[in-house]
């Protein structure tokens, strides 16, 4: 029996702190979240990949008070249907689409970590007109998460073999689950640089490595991380095209980084030549672009400190025009 199926007769999920809703968007049932009173601006949350709504338990505290959040399970991930052979930036951005379309049904602030940060660029630059309001790109793998990209390190140099161990070991919905094979693995199979990279990214106090997976883990489908590792999540979607496309203001913030000097692998979300390539693109568009630098801030600002990313987030939003949208 794998760890999986385990779960599955035991109950794989937990309650949270927010009642958990579905949508039927025709190809797959959505989860989410809500918090904040109906009557105020709305925001839509795009959780990293791994990451099911509730990463962004705490932020959504914060924040309902000022907005009416909306925080989602993307497909594949949490109690969204997953759909093999179907994740690419293409589908989770319509998925998203059709999400503000029949749920939210008005301008929306969007704001994304990580992939979900990438997913909020391309709806920046392809949602329908009126949806976006501005979007938060927090930590996101512009470029560095292609497997070509136009500028920089790709994903080979930078959290793709985390992607192929968690794809080989766990297998697309996780039709293996030896969890215990991958973690005799990764010191085999994962790069010492990427190790030393997922403790300053991530950190997860001194306890070593989970000896069971982790809760955000048993709800991903691995086949999410092959599809970003193979690029085909990207095949239909470059990410220079999708950048000098963008319709609304936009804020990104950068976190710890840093590139190997011998080898040019990646510790971090971009390099200063992928940021760099951020801004030319969006500033070309005419659209306010506004980037704030936390060094030593962990991969998720949401989760490690959501006091400092609520107050980064809505000190920006505060000054974004009342009715500006793509």
């Amino acid at each position: 029996m794998t760890y999986l199926e385990a779960a599955d007769h035991a109950g794989i999920y937990v309650p949270h702190g927010f009642p958990e809703q579905t949508v039927d968007l025709g190809e797959i049932r959505m989860n989410y979240a809500v918090a904040g009173a109906a009557d105020l601006p709305a925001m839509l949350l795009i959780p990293a990949q791994t990451e099911s709504w509730w990463g962004y338990e705490a932020a959504m505290r914060l924040l309902a008070d000022r907005y009416r959040v909306y925080a989602v399970d993307l497909r594949g991930q949490g109690r969204s249907t997953w759909t093999p052979g179907r994740y690419s930036l293409d589908v989770f951005g319509g998925d998203l689409v059709r999400f503000v379309d029949r749920v939210i049904g008005r301008p929306v602030v969007v704001c994304g970590l990580s992939s979900g940060g990438v997913i909020a660029a391309w709806l920046s630059a392809f949602a329908a007109p009126g949806q976006v309001r501005a979007a938060v790109y927090e930590d996101a793998p512009l470029f560095a998460s292609q497997a070509d990209p136009a500028v920089g390190p790709s994903i080979r140099q930078g959290v793709g073999p985390m992607f192929r161990l968690w794809h080989k070991w766990l297998g697309p919905q996780w039709s293996i689950g030896d969890f215990d094979g991958m973690r005799a693995a990764m010191a085999r199979e994962i790069p010492p640089w990427m190790l030393a990279a997922l403790d300053r990214m991530a950190p997860a106090g001194t306890g070593g490595p989970p000896t069971s997976p982790p809760q955000d883990l048993l709800e991903y489908d691995p086949e999410w991380g092959d599809a970003f590792a193979s690029g085909r999540a990207s095949l239909t979607c470059d990410h220079e095209t999708m950048l000098s496309q963008v319709k609304v203001p936009v804020l990104v913030t950068r976190h710890f980084h840093h590139v190997d000097p011998d080898t040019g692998n990646l510790l971090g979300a971009l390099t200063d030549l992928q940021a760099r390539r951020v801004r030319q693109l969006i500033e070309a568009t005419g659209n306010p672009f506004t980037y704030r630098k936390f060094e030593d801030m962990p991969h998720s600002m949401h989760g490690h400190d959501p006091a400092t990313y609520v107050t980064t987030v809505t000190a920006w939003a505060d000054e974004l025009p009342a009715t500006r949208s793509a």
